[in-house]
């Protein structure tokens, strides 16, 4: 297929997902309030498990079709890192102030779990075959789905507990079910687009000639987390900001279990035992990352670089951009 081919239809899926996107962060904000959620707990437990589609169905194509166990690896950790460096756009976006000083607190147990569900992530790809394993999946897979739910069901008690948001009374039936069915559809589009984009990512990137492990940590996690990055637009286009911070930390959180769904179906044993090392350095790298959102949501600084960015962000970024040219010069097919 010629490159201007694939071009074309990359432009196409990433306008669909844009479309979509601003859709679903419009109805899951109605449902939000015609329910009493928290723009968080919506952010966190439903967009985020929509917009992650993507890196789930091309995590299973690539251990299953392509028999790339490093493209799959790459592609979960690699839109784990991205999706925390979105939030210097984000943060470049909110030109008044800092995204950190009017964000919830709250975001902190998600962030927390990330740590701890990377954390475990990197000590298996550093065990590598030592690790224990059941069968052909590895002992963390299960950990991480039960990390997960755990995590989902912690955030949802934290933000009722703080009242973050008061419940919203007089919704009646019908509009909220045409918001379901606005949302369910929004979700199918975001699906499809999402799931072909790493397909016509992954033959533009060998056009190139770049290995695999670069390829899904930095091009095909990029292609993935574009509905994150419609949705978290779309959101602060509708002054969510917590919603859109509650995407991206929940993506993350999905992204990792999205991992233990890939070793159930490469069965040629342990998934992360069967790739390159270099992957730890992403999980790494996306701990360190989401230590300094931790810090920013805890301080709330209030200075601006170059009257831009909040310091975090300037971190955030550093940090990205080393991980992507260590994964460039070292990773492997």
């Amino acid at each position: 297929m010629g490159t201007a081919l694939l071009a074309l239809q990359f432009v196409a899926c990433a306008a669909l997902i844009g479309r979509a996107g601003f859709v679903l962060s419009d109805s899951a904000d109605r449902i939000a309030r015609a329910r009493g959620l928290t723009a968080g707990w919506v952010g966190v437990a439903l967009l985020a498990t929509v917009t992650s589609l993507p890196e789930l169905a091309s995590g299973v194509s690539a251990v299953t079709t392509v028999d790339a166990p490093n493209l799959a690896v790459g592609n979960a950790l690699g839109a784990c890192a991205f999706n925390l460096a979105f939030l210097v756009v984000v943060d470049g976006l909110q030109r008044r102030d800092a995204i950190y000083p009017r964000a919830n607190a709250a975001h902190l147990v998600s962030a927390a779990f990330g740590v701890v569900m990377l954390g475990l992530v990197a000590l298996s790809l550093l065990m590598a075959e030592r690790a224990p394993a059941l069968l052909h999946v590895g002992f963390y897979s299960p950990v991480l789905l039960a990390g997960y739910l755990v995590a989902l069901r912690s955030v949802h008690r934290h933000e009722r507990a703080l009242a973050l948001a008061a419940p919203q009374s007089g919704a009646t039936g019908a509009p909220l079910a045409r918001e379901w069915r606005r949302f369910a559809l929004a979700a199918a589009v975001v699906l499809a687009a999402g799931s072909w984009l790493p397909t016509v990512a992954d033959g533009l990137a060998r056009a190139a000639g770049w290995n695999r492990s670069f390829v899904g940590t930095l091009f095909m996690a990029i292609a993935t987390t574009l509905p994150e990055m419609a949705v978290t637009l779309a959101a602060l286009r509708l002054g969510a900001l917590d919603m859109a911070m509650g995407n991206l930390l929940g993506s993350n959180l999905f992204n990792v279990v999205v991992l233990a769904v890939d070793d159930l179906f490469y069965v040629r044993g342990p998934l992360l035992a069967d790739v390159v090392p270099a992957h730890a350095g992403t999980a790494v790298t996306a701990m360190v990352m989401t230590g300094l959102v931790m810090i920013g949501l805890a301080l709330r600084p209030q200075g601006r670089v170059l009257r831009a960015f909040s310091w975090i962000s300037v971190g955030l970024a550093a940090i990205w951009l080393l991980n992507a040219a260590l994964m460039f010069l070292h990773g492997g097919d």
